[in-house]
């Protein structure tokens, strides 16, 4: 696969890395999720890019390489249940039923064959998997960002804060989350319900957009950072800098995302 020629390192940020305390303890960590304990990482400069990859940037990816993604080669991904207009017969996740498996759900048809993406080109492309994410780095010339680098990346310069803003979640909302009584009722009062543009929120510190809420980001180990805009604090609060998620590395959602590092 040839790398993709029109995208330089100046499109990513630069970030000088150093040392900082990485992880959460209690009351807010999830102990399963193995984000404690607190402990103190060094790191050596690297560049990560200002947001998640969108849908025209993997389309033009598509269109480059021919790529077939995890979910296109299995016939079918998970769809939030919301999203789906008929969920008779359909199966859900037993243990989160809120996920239905919708044939022909794909990166370029989000919410199954009679959807696209082009009234969302900047939006973050989801429904792929770890082994796509990766299969985008190699041809772009990058790399998935390390679980250290892209939580150094989101705290923005703060200390143990839980968000890339602060500690407190204050409206006007500062990231794309769940409002409402989840999973049945979305009110959007953030404009959103579903995936919002890569920029749509202000950036921390470093310039970079929506390191939490949106979607979970892989990074280079089969983990999701950063929670998603079904995170409601009811139930999971993972839209936090040191929340993580593990997943099957052949998976894919409605959810899941990624951006790339160098």
């Amino acid at each position: 696969m040839g790398r993709d020629p029109t995208l330089d390192v100046m499109d990513l940020v630069t970030l000088a890395g150093g040392t900082f305390l990485m992880g959460s303890e209690a009351p807010y960590a999830w102990p399963e999720d193995g984000e404690g304990p607190v402990r103190s990482v060094t790191l050596a400069p690297f560049a990560i890019s200002p947001t998640a990859v969108t849908n025209a940037e993997f389309a033009r990816f598509i269109a480059a390489t021919g790529h077939v993604t995890e979910a296109q080669r299995y016939g079918w991904s998970f769809v939030f249940h919301l999203h789906v207009k008929d969920t008779a017969g359909l199966q859900r996740a037993v243990a989160a039923p809120w996920w239905v498996a919708v044939n022909g759900a794909t990166w370029d048809h989000p919410e199954g064959p009679k959807t696209g993406y082009e009234n969302r080109k900047d939006h973050p492309v989801v429904h792929v998997a770890h082994t796509d994410a990766l299969a985008y780095a190699e041809w772009s010339g990058t790399r998935l960002p390390t679980e250290a680098e892209w939580e150094l990346a989101a705290r923005g310069g703060l200390v143990q804060k839980r968000y890339p803003w602060g500690d407190e979640l204050v409206e006007p909302w500062p990231c794309n989350i769940w409002q409402g009584t989840f999973p049945d009722e979305d009110t959007g009062e953030d404009g959103y319900r579903g995936t919002a543009p890569v920029d749509a929120y202000a950036p921390n510190a470093f310039g970079l957009h929506n390191m939490v809420g949106n979607v979970w980001e892989w990074t280079a180990a089969p983990v999701t950072r950063g929670g998603s805009y079904l995170c409601h604090d009811s139930y999971c609060n993972r839209y936090r800098v040191s929340a993580r998620n593990a997943l099957h590395p052949a998976s894919s959602a409605g959810n899941v995302g990624f951006r790339v590092a160098r």
